[in-house]
């Protein structure tokens, strides 16, 4: 996991999409529907790095192929705590990607950020 953390914690997409596997499944904390493959998720990835301020991680547990970051973060001056559940794939790439964030203020604002940015997501995910 080591590789994804020093990626986002680089702030770096193209080394974040790089630990992606092309058939990764991004689930939100916002949204019930899934999001399928590498493209879309790394265009949304890159919209959370726009919107998410002082993100840090706090905390790792891993276990062979599951991983669980805990985060710190802000959008405007609302504090944000989450959790990036990641499964591995054969091949070490990440093919399950769910988010988890808390207070129900802080998903509320990463809803209308990520809402906000989303018509550019899409944009980048066909361009890639």
């Amino acid at each position: 996991m080591t590789d994804f953390r020093a990626a986002v914690e680089a702030r770096d997409p193209d080394a974040i999409a790089a630990t992606l596997a092309e058939t990764v499944v991004f689930r939100s904390p916002v949204a019930f529907k899934p999001y399928p493959g590498k493209a879309l998720t790394a265009a949304i990835l890159r919209g959370v790095l726009r919107v998410f301020e002082d993100f840090h991680y706090v905390r790792e547990l891993s276990g062979d192929r599951d991983h669980a970051l805990v985060f710190a973060a802000r959008i405007g001056d609302v504090a944000v705590e989450g959790c990036d559940f990641l499964h591995l794939d054969d091949d070490g790439l990440i093919d399950e990607f769910t988010v988890m964030v808390r207070p129900l203020s802080a998903a509320q604002a990463l809803a209308a950020a990520m809402a906000a940015q989303f018509d550019r997501i899409q944009r980048e995910a066909a361009t890639t």
